[in-house]
């Protein structure tokens, strides 16, 4: 199978997770990339199901900042990497440092992914079909994170917008999209 770059985005509690999890059980050998942070019992609860739910020979690396440093001299040894997720990466960036360059970022994650034959199945939210969010932080987020979605689904081979669980193609890697 040849390397892809696959896209998955929808809203919270869409089936994101899932979907990319079963793109990812047809791989031989994966990394997933985890960036939530366990700040409270919730995101604890939360994290732990994420870890039950995946199969047992998958690798994890766990890293809510520095994602590009701590995936690259690991990725040689995968053939698909999950990178879930996005959404978490941004607000673990912003949260730090509201100044962060986060395109820049982007880039150098895009960087390594061009520079190495892995596939990627990448899961974010989509923002930008809710309300404005009322503070500054919640609107630099929101606009963080949809130019962080844009850029890489410009690159993506495929996208997959999900909703009450089902897959809608957005953008499937024909010539004509």
């Amino acid at each position: 199978m040849s390397k892809r770059l696959t896209l998955v985005l929808g809203g919270a509690r869409a089936g994101k997770s899932t979907y990319a999890q079963r793109l990812a059980e047809q791989a031989e050998r994966v990394l997933f990339v985890a960036t939530a942070e366990a700040l409270d019992e919730d995101m604890t609860a939360r994290i732990r199901a994420h870890q039950e739910s995946r199969p047992p020979e998958w690798d994890t690396l766990e890293e809510p900042l520095e994602i590009v440093q701590s995936m690259k001299p690991l990725l040689s040894s995968y053939d698909t990497v999950l990178l879930d997720c996005l959404t978490l990466w941004v607000s673990n960036l912003l949260l730090r440092d509201m100044d962060c360059d986060v395109p820049s970022r982007v880039e150098d994650l895009l960087r390594l992914y061009r520079q190495q034959d892995a596939s990627w199945i990448v899961v974010s939210n989509e923002v930008g079909l809710g309300i404005v969010a009322p503070t500054k932080l919640g609107r630099v987020y929101a606009d963080e994170l949809g130019r962080v979605n844009q850029m890489i689904a410009a690159e993506a081979d495929e996208v997959i917008f999900m909703a009450a669980g089902l897959p809608l193609t957005l953008k499937s890697g024909h010539p004509a999209d």
